[in-house]
């Protein structure tokens, strides 16, 4: 089993409740493709960098994963189906990519935990 790291982008016409219930799907199809979900970040409506389907912006998700080839090309076949994913991209994690990726969530812990000052 190896490690993947995917970000897909959702479209903006979505409410808050449909967005997490798609990120549940598709943490769920990962589970039931006997992969691992290790992390998962919300990065928020951001514009696009040019339209797709005529849309500017797009909510945008990363979810970090254990799991096999075959689970990967399953997972990749059911955000092509899906209407709802305007654009994904999943990438195999290397050893150097992994170690940035704990220091980053280490990072954002910190910052999470840290109270703001008035």
């Amino acid at each position: 089993m190896s490690f993947y790291e995917t970000v897909f982008i959702l479209t903006p016409v979505l409410s808050e409740d449909q967005t997490k219930e798609a990120v549940a799907k598709f943490e769920g199809e990962i589970s039931s493709l006997g992969g691992k979900v290790k992390h998962t970040e919300h990065w928020g409506l951001r514009k696009l960098a040019y339209p797709i389907q005529k849309k500017s912006t797009g909510f945008y998700f990363l979810v970090e994963f254990e799991a096999d080839g075959s689970a990967v090309a399953n997972l990749e076949l059911t955000f092509k189906r899906d209407e709802r994913v305007m654009r994904f991209l999943t990438v195999r994690m290397d050893r150097d990519h992994l170690a940035y990726a704990e220091k980053r969530r280490a990072k954002l812990g910190e910052k999470k935990s840290v109270p703001a000052e008035i």
